[in-house]
């Protein structure tokens, strides 16, 4: 018996002395930091115009009779003003209603254009909420080191710090080798692919024969990432990819009546058990090889204690999904979603319904299709006699490489900014209108190079809306970086 115990003891201490070892060898891939050239910012300017340019409410609508057209043409007159030297020397086509497409030709015709991409168009003030803003929400004041305002971080951040990169590389006389397009859409905010700017000036490119080399638009953040003693980063978050997106309207019927004579279930009742049936019976959640790169990129970066658990990732995959399917902000990432968001009935209080109907959206993960999504709602129901029509959807997007020169040049860039930036590929959960250009280009990637907290982030679309000031020279830097690295 001794000999047994001996000898588990000894395999004990031999896995731990490996785990030990492994975890000791488990660190970042080095990254060289290039070393860049202080880049020329006007900061004021940016400050300026980024006020300026939220106080007019370029505000989108589904229903195009209710959008103030005239504000649209009012923001392309402050663009026109503001940046001369790029309507000088770029063209500048108007598509659809009111996207902007500018164009700047490279000197060598052989090489694929890249895309800048942004929208103009913003969310309105929910009723109600206007007097908890701390500053006119379209005032565009500048408070407490902050920007204040709608779209201030959904995107005329984005649109505002491309144009200040291009007007001053072209006020320092830059020329490209390869050319470049700046496309602003004007409706990405009502998620209609039919009717998107971006779609059109995407058929555009398309009908004239154009590829791009790469697309950079609105993504993810560099969000400060402080964890105690175990982990101290900026994590800047490159989206490859995002989620698809569908509402599915289920109905049943039913006799209807008088309320004073009900039956055993009403057609609502028989919805619940629709419901119960969706909410019990999720997808399938998995840990995708990006989200595997994300937790290994994060885990090389940890304190040693903690490496012991990180560098053994790809042994505890059944326990970490697990966990994250308990958790609602990280389930997402791993699964298609199911929300029940509305629903509808009787017409009075005393009247049985005839027909019931309820709203489902679902968000759904690249390798998945909206076919799939209705062909799930109809296996998991246990009430068969349900009619199933989609209202709304967009498939999600494809998957982005990491190993393109872009993606390259951003990582490359962030690191060359700050050390204790972490580069990590990820999957966008919202949408964007960088997907509707899927026909003239692959390299595609979603990524906003301002340090935003995550508590600043929750305020886009919401109350209080804003950006650190001092986070807005980073934001100009970074793309005069990106397009001399993708165009000299």
């Amino acid at each position: 018996m001794k000999m047994v115990w001996k000898a588990a003891l000894g395999a004990a201490a031999a896995a731990v002395g490996a785990t030990v070892v492994k975890a000791a060898m488990y660190k970042p891939e080095v990254k060289e930091a290039k070393s860049f050239p202080a880049e020329a910012v006007d900061l004021d300017r940016f400050k300026r115009n980024l006020s300026d340019a939220i106080k007019i409410q370029t505000i989108s609508d589904r229903d195009s009779d209710k959008v103030d057209w005239s504000k649209f043409e009012q923001f392309h007159s402050f663009l026109r003003e503001r940046y001369p030297l790029i309507h000088q020397k770029l063209s500048l086509e108007i598509v659809g209603k009111a996207s902007l497409m500018y164009f700047w030709q490279g000197t060598d015709s052989s090489l694929d254009p890249i895309a800048m991409l942004a929208h103009q168009d913003v969310v309105p003030i929910s009723p109600g909420t206007e007097s908890a803003w701390e500053h006119d929400p379209f005032g565009g004041e500048e408070a407490d080191g902050f920007i204040w305002g709608r779209g201030a971080l959904d995107i005329k951040n984005h649109l505002i710090g491309v144009m200040e990169a291009i007007e001053t590389l072209l006020e320092e006389g830059f020329t490209p080798q390869r050319s470049i397009y700046i496309l602003f859409g004007h409706n990405e905010e009502i998620m209609d692919r039919e009717t998107s700017g971006a779609t059109l000036m995407c058929q555009v490119l398309k009908e004239r024969g154009v590829h791009l080399e790469a697309i950079l638009d609105e993504g993810g953040a560099i969000l400060p990432v402080h964890v105690g003693k175990l982990l101290d980063v900026n994590l800047a978050g490159v989206g490859i990819a995002e989620k698809g997106y569908a509402d599915f309207e289920i109905s049943i019927d039913a006799v209807g009546g008088h309320s004073s004579q009900p039956p055993k279930h009403t057609a609502l009742g028989k919805m619940a058990n629709v419901i119960r049936d969706l909410e019990n019976n999720q997808f399938k959640a998995e840990l995708t090889p990006m989200m595997q790169e994300l937790f290994d990129r994060i885990g090389r970066r940890v304190c040693f204690p903690a490496k012991l658990i990180t560098c053994n990732l790809p042994l505890l995959k059944p326990l970490v999904l697990e966990i994250m399917k308990q958790i609602p902000p990280a389930a997402c990432m791993t699964r298609t979603t199911t929300g029940v968001t509305m629903a509808s009935g009787s017409p009075a209080p005393n009247v049985l319904p005839q027909r019931a109907t309820i709203n489902v959206n679902f968000r759904i993960m690249p390798g998945e299709t909206i076919a799939d999504v209705e062909q799930h709602i109809r296996k998991v129901s246990s009430v068969k006699d349900i009619e199933v029509k989609l209202v709304k959807g967009k498939e999600p997007s494809a998957i982005s490489p990491t190993d393109s020169k872009a993606f390259q040049a951003i990582e490359e860039i962030c690191y060359g900014m700050n050390q204790k930036n972490l580069v990590a590929p990820y999957l966008v959960m919202g949408g964007t209108d960088a997907c509707n250009y899927e026909a003239v280009c692959e390299n595609i990637y979603r990524y906003s190079p301002y340090m935003v907290n995550t508590e600043l982030l929750l305020t886009t679309h919401g109350t209080n809306e804003r950006i650190p000031v001092d986070c807005l020279a980073d934001g100009i830097a970074f793309f005069k970086r990106y397009i001399r690295a993708m165009c000299e």
